[in-house]
């Protein structure tokens, strides 16, 4: 069974041909690729009117991957942590 999308993510500022951006590519990205990659989705995500739930989602779902409510993995496992602790 398909999951249905949340109604946020029509709404996201990621949707469309920029959403590449947001995740890794499938070859090995140098560690200056990564942080640039990342910063334009960042960027993108400022804008973004569902930021909040974006990031919320991503929590709560425990994505290992890609940029999410303007975070990376490791800035959603800190900010997870510190919302715990």
């Amino acid at each position: 069974m398909k999951q249905s999308m949340d109604s946020w993510q029509l709404k996201a500022s990621c949707r469309g041909p920029q959403a590449e951006i947001f995740f890794p590519p499938a070859h090995a990205e140098r560690k200056e690729e990564k942080l640039q990659r990342e910063e334009r989705a960042k960027t993108i995500c400022k804008g973004c009117s569902v930021r909040v739930e974006c990031l919320e989602y991503a929590i709560r779902i425990r994505e290992p991957h890609g940029i999410w409510g303007g975070l990376n993995e490791m800035e959603r496992r800190v900010h997870s942590e510190r919302r715990v602790g």
